[in-house]
């Protein structure tokens, strides 16, 4: 038999939140509360350590974003110039970076 649902929960929204949350629910054709449930189901929480390693992996992603801007402005103004190996040794320095995030992420704590 499945779990019957006799608990309650009650929050406070504004009058502008809760006809939002029925206008979708009505649209959805389902019930607020299966509406609220289901986006709940859907929705992952931060531990403050998971929080603080997703902020230093965006903060590093910016960063190599910014690398790839100025690589992109002095290759674009010094096209007559631009020694391509070294424009490669760039990209490959950003790529080797990117990998290094991306097995950061791995390791992150689990957000739950």
């Amino acid at each position: 038999m499945a779990d019957r649902r006799t608990g309650q929960l009650h929050l406070r929204v504004s009058p502008a939140e809760a006809a939002a949350w029925r206008a979708k629910a009505e649209a959805a054709g389902v019930p607020l509360s299966d509406l609220l449930r289901q986006a709940m189901a859907r929705t992952r929480t931060w531990t403050a350590a998971a929080a603080a390693v997703e902020r230093e992996r965006t903060r590093q992603v910016a960063r190599i974003g910014n690398n790839l801007n100025q690589i992109a402005r002095w290759a674009n103004t010094h096209a007559d110039r631009a020694d391509a190996v070294e424009v490669i040794a760039h990209l490959v320095a950003i790529e080797r970076e990117i990998a290094r995030l991306a097995r950061f992420q791995d390791e992150r704590p689990d957000a739950r």
